[in-house]
């Protein structure tokens, strides 16, 4: 069983029993959350496509912790004019635990 779901702005193929890491969100940990917006559902070779969404759908997930991702290097250059601008960015992401799909 899998759903398509949207989750702080992205789509995600999630399973029950799966980790995955989404922008960061604003629970602490430990906190259950759900997602109301499930654009798809796959049981047992039965298929349920909502248009957009599936009335009723509920994706339940655990909040396990928050982290950071890797430090990504922003380095911008104009060769011969003496322009150069260096910049770091890293990423908040929310770690979360599939709990349960229901259609």
């Amino acid at each position: 069983m899998f759903a398509i779901v949207t989750i702080a702005g992205q789509q995600f193929k999630v399973e029950e029993g799966q980790e995955l890491f989404v922008h960061q969100l604003k629970a602490e940990e430990g906190d259950s959350i759900a997602f109301d917006d499930v654009h798809l559902i796959e049981s047992d070779g039965k298929v349920s496509v909502g248009k957009p969404l599936l009335k009723g759908a509920k994706v339940n997930a655990t909040v396990l912790g928050h982290q950071k991702g890797d430090k990504v290097i922003v380095f911008k250059k104009k060769r011969r004019k003496g322009y150069r601008r260096k910049n770091g960015h890293r990423q908040s992401f929310t770690k979360i635990k599939v709990e349960s799909i229901a259609s």
